[in-house]
């Protein structure tokens, strides 16, 4: 039976609120923020076979609203907000990745997505990039539900640059092998980033721990490389001792 993707929307916000369009007024900031930064979209067999796959870019704004609103459902003080954030921030690794979580609700064929790096990939300018890390469950066929977090390079690997600095837009691209019910369309999703900052996260006391823990792994790693270094001049000075020995044992015959 031939298939035919009848339903392709992008997140709106009665998809993620249930909600009609006076609902939609309702709606807290947290869900205005979810909805700026989260990417939808649904393909329907003509037989009722459907997938749907959402993504949200882990923004500044985004992560920031996220804190706040749980702060606010658990009735945090301030201490347990710092501590919170302090884990949240250490487990996104902003400072030197690009987290976006993705979820499949899927309600089609079994979905054979291992190795999950190479079935989607991040776009930036002319470039794509694949996962530097990726929630491992991906690679397990599925029907249902699946969410997790994947992560791509925030630097270039050779140059060390920003590869947001300067750029307006990122794409998250699904390969057409993820599903059948794709039939060879890639699924693109896009978000604007220019004025994403997520160094403005970094304040205050959840900041502080942060960067120590930054400055510590720092110290670490140019402590081992002195060690190294110093066992490789060690060994040099042993050979041109061994060396400087044998010339003058020479020089006397």
């Amino acid at each position: 039976m031939k298939k035919t993707a009848v339903l392709v929307m992008l997140l709106s916000a009665a998809a993620l609120i249930g909600g009609s369009l006076a609902e939609r007024a309702l709606a807290d900031a947290f869900d205005q923020v979810l909805l700026r930064w989260t990417k939808w979209e649904k393909i329907v067999d003509e037989d009722g076979s459907n997938l749907e796959i959402r993504a949200t870019y882990y923004s500044a704004e985004y992560i920031e609203a996220m804190i706040q609103k749980e702060a606010k459902d658990n009735l945090w003080t301030q201490n347990e907000i710092d501590d919170y954030k302090y884990k949240f921030l250490s487990n996104l690794k902003l400072e030197e990745l690009i987290p976006i979580n993705i979820k499949f609700i899927n309600n089609g064929p079994t979905m054979y997505l291992g190795p999950f790096d190479i079935m989607v990939k991040m776009r930036i300018g002319n470039k794509t990039y694949k996962p530097s890390d990726y929630d491992r469950r991906f690679n397990f066929k599925f029907q249902g539900e699946k969410e997790g977090l994947v992560f791509f390079p925030r630097f270039d690997e050779k140059t060390g640059k920003d590869l947001l600095k300067g750029v307006n837009s990122v794409s998250l691209e699904f390969s057409p092998a993820i599903s059948p019910l794709l039939e060879a369309r890639v699924i693109r999703f896009v978000w604007t980033v220019a004025d994403d900052n997520p160094q403005k996260l970094y304040e205050g006391k959840a900041a502080g721990k942060l960067e120590t823990d930054r400055l510590i792994k720092r110290l670490e790693k140019l402590r081992k490389d002195k060690t190294e270094e110093e066992s490789k001049l060690s060994a040099i000075n042993g050979e041109i001792d061994t060396i400087q020995k044998r010339l003058d044992e020479l020089a006397k015959q």
